[in-house]
């Protein structure tokens, strides 16, 4: 029984400590032997034109800001149209559509009366498209004027390139609740899945937030799927197309400093991570070098990691006695334990400093758990409420 025991141990930690620290360390040391493909320079009459796609349910509190930031662009008036659905807003979302659609032709606002979630929003107005290349976005990502044409320009600077994304960035942000940690967390899943493009042009995946595609690799997004980004992303490597990463087109969001309000859209990400993992199963084996190993270490171990912390955390006391090594090893995990519930209780107060750091590693490893749960209870809807943002 000892031998099985050690066995469940290892694989445990192993799997554990691959998504977040062997992968991650790999994946960095690699990119810094790859050199970077220098952009390519387009004149005005090169470009290509692009339809700007995203879906909206009562965003009236960001919807102003992010639509100025499209119309100030730098990129040709005549190759830009603006495409966004509303989701059967009942704020004044629709009103702030139709009052710019009058200010400016280039906006065309589709008002859905009933809802129907983001994915089929999506489909409706991607088949509405003849652009080139569509631009997806979200309500509340900001864009700095330079960030279309960067990303344009990295699409044509290799050849076979299907899709590339931008980088997401927190604004200026009060340091509280778990805007820290959420913060940290971004900026190494940038510099993760810009080492992935640089690796193997296949970074993953693709922010829903910001990134552009050709509008032929767009696929059909499937019904009450979350996660359409990521679905996107293993199509377009699914056609042995490539996926770039241009870190300096840059889009700006607002840190979420409620954990309640993001334990909710991280349980809505791992419904979309398990929806993903069965709906690409055969991805693993089909595409298995390199683009197979790099999804099943960065994203599918991480997405069980919580049922290996559960075994992990019930195998290293059954080998108390066996070697101390295993003594110490749950000493530390549930000493990480008891600190990580300290730092949730306390998740709202900055004094709490490192201290979050655990919590929040415990908080994402249960919305994981949820979220798997919900996936095999059936799901009846993906519609969706708006992350609530700069809570006070």
């Amino acid at each position: 029984m000892t031998i099985f025991w050690q066995y469940i141990f290892w694989i445990s930690l192993l799997v554990i400590a691959t998504p977040y620290f062997i992968y991650p360390l790999l994946m960095l040391f690699l990119a810094r032997l790859r050199s970077e493909t220098p952009l390519g320079l387009l004149s005005e009459e090169d470009l290509p034109s692009v339809d700007i796609l995203f879906a909206a349910y009562n965003e009236e509190a960001v919807l102003e800001e992010k639509l100025q930031s499209l119309f100030n662009l730098d990129y040709p008036k005549d190759k830009i149209r603006i495409r966004v659905g509303s989701d059967a807003s009942s704020d004044r979302t629709n009103s702030i559509l139709e009052s710019w659609e009058k200010k400016d032709d280039r906006l065309i606002p589709y008002l859905f009366k009933r809802r129907s979630g983001k994915s089929p929003i999506l489909n409706f107005i991607k088949d509405d498209s003849e652009a080139d290349l569509l631009l997806l976005t979200d309500a509340n990502i900001i864009f700095e004027p330079q960030t279309l044409k960067l990303l344009v320009r990295r699409m044509l600077s290799q050849k076979n390139v299907a899709a590339v994304g931008a980088d997401i960035h927190y604004g200026d942000f009060e340091k509280k609740g778990i805007s820290g940690q959420e913060d940290t967390y971004l900026k190494l899943e940038n510099r993760i899945k810009y080492a992935e493009a640089k690796t193997a042009a296949a970074p993953l995946g693709l922010e829903g937030g910001c990134y552009l595609i050709k509008r032929d690799y767009f696929p059909e997004i499937p019904p009450l799927f979350y996660m359409e980004d990521f679905f996107v992303t293993l199509h377009v490597l699914s056609r042995k197309a490539r996926i770039l990463w241009e870190p300096m087109a840059r889009v700006w969001e607002d840190v979420s400093v409620s954990p309640t309000e993001e334990y909710k859209r991280k349980v809505r990400i791992s419904i979309g991570n398990f929806q993903n993992l069965v709906h690409y199963k055969h991805f693993l084996w089909r595409r298995l070098w390199p683009q197979g190993l790099m999804y099943f270490s960065h994203k599918v171990l991480r997405w069980i990691s919580p049922f290996f912390l559960l075994l992990l955390l019930i195998s290293a006391p059954q080998l108390l006695f066996v070697h101390w090594f295993y003594g110490l090893i749950a000493g530390i995990y549930m000493a990480f334990i008891g600190l990580g519930l300290f730092g949730i209780l306390l998740s709202q107060k900055y004094s709490t400093g490192l201290l979050q750091y655990p919590g929040h590693f415990i908080n994402m490893n249960l919305a994981l758990l949820e979220g798997f749960l919900n996936y095999i209870k059936g799901i009846k809807t993906n519609a969706w409420q708006p992350t609530q943002r700069k809570q006070a």
